[in-house]
């Protein structure tokens, strides 16, 4: 499904680089090698991106002292 009409963005795109480290709309579209335009996608770019970053394993850390 398309995540941004005025850049013609797919939610898979969005996912993609979310997965490769994207953390906000802004760092997501630079990775697309665009800009958002009319900004009605924002919120919507930024959920998949939020999904994302869920769906990751966290690292199995451990406090050292």
């Amino acid at each position: 499904m398309i995540a941004c009409v005025c850049n013609a963005i797919t939610e898979d795109e969005v996912r993609a680089v979310a997965q490769k480290g994207a953390r906000t709309t802004e760092q997501a579209y630079a990775a697309l090698g665009c800009e958002p335009q009319c900004g009605s996608c924002l919120c919507y770019t930024q959920e998949l991106i939020d999904e994302e970053l869920k769906a990751r394993p966290r690292p199995n850390l451990r406090a050292v002292a």
